[in-house]
């Protein structure tokens, strides 16, 4: 059973990798909690939920459903929820499992955060981007219309358990949405995974069980590093936002509607990679291995129509954003990146047109 430990100011906790891992989910429920609050989609609900009931056992608890989608990821849906809980008669000794995807994950926790300001929360991510990503290292939050995740808090669960085999179920293109992010841990600061995805994409995108269970420990593993160094990104864990600041920019722009998070991230790797080459002296054969890795696990969807000039407008209300500085992750070479501010503003510009087009 492969684990890995997150240690930060807040709370040491374990991330426990085991295909059938999910039939063991009681084992990280602390003997004294109160009711547990199991919060999932209806969806992921049907194809898991039998397993999830007989994993729990005799422990009380309610199921609660979140719509999903990243247009319901609002503050409102989070008022629902913890209505619901109050009605149902949580209290401070009482735990939720958020048992879905990224989206889920991230309102779940978000949840736990502020009801009766704080209480646990165990991360069950079930898909591949939750696995790799959303679901570690205690970044909890909802949207605004003026940009993504701009309402949150950090909240550290008890633990995450990643089951492996929770993605046979997993529409394909959530699973290549997944797959973006893994590329993205690549080019940060794990060159070997990189090439592992640049070179295999036929085997990863086969769904080859070793494979699939390597390319999220070599993930886990190395947020699970970053976190720990860096709980609430001051320093280091800006590097995991590669591509997300061009790529929650898209997201905003088209209405949360048109793109997965990992596709706006591929899309936004792509931009970052553009901008990298023009001002860190990204090398010309790296830019091209970056650029035909994330082709490798497309198709994106379609790109027309989407106005530069808007794009370019919204990083400025990018959380990441100080001062009205818009601090960019790029690449110098595969596995190294470095955080820069103070871009021209026609570069930035130049590189989403070309990355549109």
């Amino acid at each position: 059973m492969p684990w890995y430990e997150v240690e930060t100011p807040q709370r040491r906790y374990k991330i426990v990798v085991e295909r059938g891992g999910l039939a063991k989910l009681s084992e990280h429920i602390p003997a004294r909690a109160g009711k547990v609050f199991v919060v999932s989609t209806e969806d992921v609900w049907q194809l898991h939920g039998n397993t999830v009931r007989k994993a729990i056992g005799d422990l009380t608890h309610e199921v609660l459903f979140f719509r999903g989608g990243e247009a319901r990821k609002k503050l409102t849906e989070v008022e629902t929820l913890a209505e619901q809980m109050v009605e149902k008669g949580a209290d401070r000794s009482s735990i939720i499992i958020a048992f879905g995807g990224g989206i889920l994950t991230d309102v779940a926790g978000f949840l736990a955060a502020i009801f009766m300001r704080g209480i646990p929360v165990i991360q069950v991510p079930t898909t591949l981007l939750a696995q790799v990503d959303a679901a570690i290292g205690g970044k909890t939050g909802v949207n605004l219309v003026g940009g993504k995740n701009l309402i949150g808090s950090f909240h550290q669960p008890l633990a995450v358990l990643i089951d492996p085999a929770l993605l046979d179920t997993l529409p394909e293109r959530e699973y290549r949405a997944g797959l973006f992010e893994i590329v993205k841990h690549g080019v940060i600061a794990d060159p070997a995974l990189f090439w592992l995805m640049r070179r295999e994409p036929q085997r990863v995108l086969s769904h080859e069980p070793a494979l699939v269970d390597r390319m999220i420990g070599d993930s886990v593993r190395l947020k699970a590093k970053v976190v720990s160094g860096d709980e609430k990104e001051e320093d280091r864990r800006r590097i995991l936002n590669f591509g997300h600041t061009f790529g929650h920019a898209l997201e905003a722009e088209t209405g949360y509607s048109q793109f997965l998070h990992g596709e706006a991230v591929a899309w936004g790797m792509k931009a970052a990679t553009l901008l990298s080459e023009r001002t860190v002296s990204l090398p010309a054969a790296d830019k091209r291995e970056i650029l035909d890795c994330i082709h490798s696990y497309g198709p994106l969807p379609p790109l027309a129509g989407i106005d530069p000039s808007r794009l370019a407008a919204r990083l400025k209300s990018d959380k990441k954003t100080v001062q009205g500085r818009i601090h960019f992750v790029l690449t110098e070479r595969i596995g190294l990146v470095t955080v820069k501010s103070g871009i021209d503003e026609q570069d930035v510009l130049a590189v989403i047109e070309e990355a549109l087009a």
